[in-house]
């Protein structure tokens, strides 16, 4: 994706742990590195970073956008999604290991705290937002069994119905269309940021 979304750009992809390196590189053709984000072995900085729904899995936040900030060139971007909602916190959230949730102002204010510009900010995947809300609040309502584990819940909602899924995968390319353009969505289950390191 990242090559078709840069083809004149040489395209790295960095995994901290060896198994997910491993399914990345049978995913993907382009060249990855084992490594640690706040350690890297690069010495030459990036014109864009993406960071694709892993911030809210380290508890070193503030060092990870530290490093991030100097990975970057000057006038460089960082491409950031994360998960959106403190209230949203679920099982879900548990079973995927994450540290937090963020709300708009607290990723914003973390950034900006980071060295960062702002430049774009908006919720999105707005049209599960219903769903997941009321799926997790009932379902958490429910204690966790030895059968029924936090792991086993999430393993049901990444359950694949055919017609659903393409309905959902269509309605988010609208999404994504609408965002392209520059306009903000008021609902979604994870935040995407554009930031920017000053020139």
């Amino acid at each position: 994706m990242l090559r078709t979304a840069c083809p004149d750009g040489k395209v790295v992809g960095l995994e901290l742990w060896f198994d997910g390196l491993r399914y990345a590189q049978s995913r993907s053709a382009g060249f990855l590195v084992q490594g640690d984000v706040r350690h890297c072995p690069f010495g030459k900085p990036f014109d864009l970073i993406g960071l694709f729904d892993v911030l809210e899995h380290v508890q070193e936040e503030r060092e990870t956008l530290d490093s991030l900030w100097n990975l970057l060139a000057r006038g460089g971007r960082l491409l950031l999604t994360v998960p959106a909602h403190p209230s949203l916190w679920s099982y879900f959230d548990e079973a995927a290991h994450h540290c937090r949730r963020y709300s708009a102002q607290d990723i914003r204010q973390k950034l900006t705290d980071a060295g960062f510009q702002v430049e774009f900010l908006s919720q999105f995947m707005a049209c599960i937002f219903p769903m997941v809300w009321i799926f997790r609040k009932i379902r958490g309502l429910r204690k966790l069994s030895d059968s029924d584990t936090a792991r086993s819940r999430t393993s049901d909602e990444f359950r694949l119905v055919p017609i659903v899924n393409q309905v959902l995968t269509a309605l988010l390319t609208l999404e994504a269309r609408w965002l392209a353009r520059g306009h903000h969505l008021p609902i979604g289950t994870s935040l995407v940021v554009v930031a920017r390191r000053p020139a």
